[in-house]
């Protein structure tokens, strides 16, 4: 039986996408009892023996050398986004059968999916919560590695998450992290985030693509694979879009809300990296300025001096 690898999981569901006739190959007629390329075919289009590509899938060979994971992801027709996972993937530990750790699921803790690393709570600087209070006009939050609201500004809480105490990102830095707001949990498990979003798959594909980032990024957080083995479970939506393993960046998107309090305007997401905390990231909402929705934002303003 094969042995999942992170990387070989992600290779398996990639060539399954791609047909012969994506990539100019002749079908000959036959009737594939599997989706997607054979194992060979997709060798052959990477330069690489047939006999080596299998291992890579099966978890028998890893940390392939970058040419050739350039080579196979030219073969796959992957994305810059997807190239560079598949290099930071080729040196990931190998993973349980499934695509989610044993840990995340609850049970024994296996030693195939490499050494645990502990991490400290994580903790917005100063200066940090300095400027999302300045930004009081612009809806925006520090979020972190496992996708923790670590703070907002009020307008981003009014804006995303107005059910929830605004004190609620405190619980992450006062030591609990599973107390606090997470994005993750916020899109498939709450009713309020779900209809929020006008086109919620989009929105939940995007937040599965970056989850599948942060996992790679970060292979020995528990907590984080706990998060991805709750999420399986608890959502069905969640655990279809996490096997199809796919990567979507969020740096910067367009969606359309449907606020309880200022009804429906359009939003673009941006996504800034924070190079002091590498794991953290600050996340904004804009509208385009003298748009219905800039105003409906300044509604919300008037609404939370109230």
């Amino acid at each position: 039986m094969d042995t999942k690898s992170p990387l070989g999981e992600f290779l398996q569901a990639r060539r399954a996408r791609l047909s012969p006739d994506d990539v100019g190959l002749p079908r000959y007629g036959d009737r594939r009892r599997v989706p997607g390329l054979r194992r060979e075919e997709l060798a052959m289009l990477a330069g690489v023996s047939a006999g080596y590509y299998t291992r890579l899938e099966q978890g028998q060979s890893l940390n392939a050398s970058p040419e050739v994971l350039d080579s196979i992801a030219r073969a796959m027709r992957l994305t810059s986004a997807e190239r560079d996972h598949l290099h930071v993937l080729s040196a990931t530990p190998t993973r349980t059968a499934g695509g989610v750790p044993d840990r995340a699921r609850g049970a024994t803790a296996d030693r195939r999916y490499g050494p645990e690393r502990r991490y400290e709570p994580e903790r917005v600087p100063a200066e940090l919560r300095t400027l999302l209070a300045a930004m009081e006009q612009v809806p925006a939050l520090v979020v972190g590695r496992r996708n923790d609201v670590l703070a907002w500004n009020r307008a981003g809480h009014a804006l995303l998450a107005g059910h929830v105490d605004f004190g609620a990102p405190d619980q992450h830095g006062a030591g609990h992290p599973d107390a606090g707001p997470n994005l993750s949990r916020l899109v498939f498990l709450d009713a309020h985030t779900r209809a929020l979003y006008q086109d919620w798959t989009k929105k939940a594909r995007a937040a599965v693509g970056n989850l599948r980032v942060m996992t790679a990024r970060n292979p020995g957080d528990a907590g984080l694979a706990a998060l991805v083995g709750e999420l399986a479970i608890a959502s069905a939506d969640f655990a279809r879009m996490w096997a199809e393993h796919s990567i979507e960046p969020c740096d910067s998107e367009i969606y359309e809300l449907d606020h309880p309090v200022v009804g429906r305007l359009t939003v673009t997401q941006q996504t800034l990296r924070i190079p002091q905390q590498p794991n953290q990231s600050l996340v904004t909402m804009t509208a385009e300025p003298g748009s219905p929705s800039a105003a409906a934002l300044t509604m919300l303003q008037h609404t939370m001096s109230r």
